[in-house]
């Protein structure tokens, strides 16, 4: 026998006295807020930008006068009377707004009943959980005359995103209170690799100084309407004396960071590595995306998904310590440490497993410090609490994974590559184990990304002058 909750029934005109009643409850959320924006087209600040409403004396953001409105009209149309209702007027007065995390009750009351017509009028009352009234208004309806039980409808699930826009402005809030860094920007020849750098420049992040062919670079900025304000341009004839000259002067102390403009990634990575003369540290050199995935809980790390290509065990010690620094950085305090195979058992014809196995031992005995590792964990496993539970996984790690360790470059940058293009993840990257952080891009990068990159880059900045003392 059916459960009585999965029908939906009317009362019919037959069926309702007047002074009969019925009530439904609801609370208003945020995503009620952005849902009844998005299917009006209401974009007013009052009841979107907490700012704004701020400035008009509200403590908040309210909800539209038409949001509880909307419940009555779901209370009719539903319930009492139900289906088969037609409605034939409504007169509503708002009384009060309605906030985040109020409780809204709304009541119909019969008042009229009309025979001839089958015509009814209900006094219709919200009022919050303090019991003030919201809305108090009436309705016309004509009610049904006809019985009808029917299965409830399953509604499609719906799920609202910040745009991304919003996550980007929500990464920069990384570098609150830091102040800008000097920071060279490698042959910035293109459209988006100039306008990257100066966008960071006016988010106040970078005091770019731009390395390239001076009069291509004024060209472009002319060409695109780009303001030069602020820069400083060392001009070099081509693209591998800029890689060289911008790694100088990170040598040299006069930048803290690099970023990567139109060239090819082996120019810039050549000057990078030399040795002697390039920005080589005792750890390997690895690259790390920072992604904001819209499904995903909370950022994910991805390393190294852009450098090391076929990296052996005594790599990932460094590639994983790396990501692990950075994480610490962006102040999460033991961050979780998946470490990726296609398989979650240790399997000894397949090498990833094997060293995923010795990772988790080598940070049991100390030798990579401050996260939890796991591994070999599947991709499902890592980040579906769902899926680890369903395959009898007891982790710290697994479902809740900060930062995925690929098994190699391949296998990261489709990861990587997939997120931003399949699931509408904001992607920012940066190169670890140097002696300053390198905003390694890809030429298909926008501006934007660039910038977001860059914030990362002067939170490892002002990490290193720290740590200098």
């Amino acid at each position: 026998m059916l459960d009585p909750t999965d029908y939906i029934e009317n009362k019919t005109y037959d069926e309702i006295q007047v002074g009969d009643s019925a009530s439904l409850s609801r609370v208003l959320t945020p995503e009620d807020i952005q849902m009844f924006a998005v299917m009006s087209g209401d974009i007013s600040p009052t009841h979107l930008d907490a700012n704004y409403a701020r400035s008009f004396a509200f403590r908040e953001v309210i909800a539209h006068g038409m949001w509880p409105g909307i419940l009555i009209t779901t209370l009719l149309g539903t319930e009492f009377p139900g289906p088969g209702v037609i409605f034939v007027d409504q007169s509503i007065h708002f009384s009060r707004p309605v906030r985040v995390g109020d409780t809204v009750t709304v009541t119909v009351t019969c008042q009229r009943k009309f025979d001839h017509n089958h015509h009814m009028i209900f006094d219709c009352l919200c009022v919050n959980q303090d019991g003030a009234q919201v809305i108090h208004g009436t309705a016309e309806v004509r009610a049904p005359t006809e019985k009808v039980r029917r299965p409830k409808m399953d509604l499609p699930q719906l799920r609202l995103s910040e745009t991304k826009q919003t996550r980007y402005e929500h990464l920069l809030t990384i570098t609150e209170g830091l102040s800008a860094i000097p920071m060279a920007v490698v042959h910035p020849c293109d459209k988006e690799s100039l306008a990257g750098a100066l966008m960071a420049r006016d988010e106040w992040l970078v005091a770019p100084i731009l390395v390239g062919p001076e009069d291509k670079i004024r060209s472009l900025a002319e060409q695109h309407g780009l303001d030069l304000t602020g820069c400083e341009i060392v001009d070099v004839p081509h693209s591998h004396a800029a890689a060289e000259v911008a790694v100088k002067l990170a040598r040299d102390g006069k930048v803290e960071a690099l970023m990567k403009g139109s060239l090819h990634t082996d120019e810039l990575m050549s000057a990078v590595v030399a040795k002697d003369i390039g920005l080589r540290t005792a750890r390997r050199i690895s690259h790390v995306f920072l992604m904001d995935v819209p499904t995903y809980p909370r950022p994910l790390m991805i390393t190294d998904a852009a450098v090391n290509v076929q990296p052996n065990l005594e790599d990932k010690v460094d590639i994983c310590q790396n990501a692990i620094d950075l994480a610490h950085m962006l102040k999460i305090a033991v961050p979780k440490v998946a470490i990726l195979a296609a398989v979650e058992t240790v399997n000894p014809r397949m090498q990833a497993t094997l060293d995923a196995a010795a990772l988790c031992k080598m940070a049991d005995r100390g030798q990579i410090k401050g996260a939890l590792l796991d591994g070999p964990l599947a991709f499902d496993n890592a980040i579906s609490l769902v899926a680890a539970k369903t395959k009898g996984i007891q982790s710290l790690v697994a479902g809740q994974a900060d930062i995925l360790l690929v098994p190699d470059i391949e296998s990261g940058n489709m990861l990587a590559k997939q997120l931003e293009y399949l699931a509408d993840a904001l992607s920012a990257g940066i190169v670890l184990g140097t002696r300053v952080p390198i905003v390694l891009t890809s030429r298909a990068d926008s501006a934007r990304t660039r910038t977001a990159s860059t914030a990362i880059a002067v939170v490892i900045a002002h990490a290193k002058r720290a740590a200098r003392g």
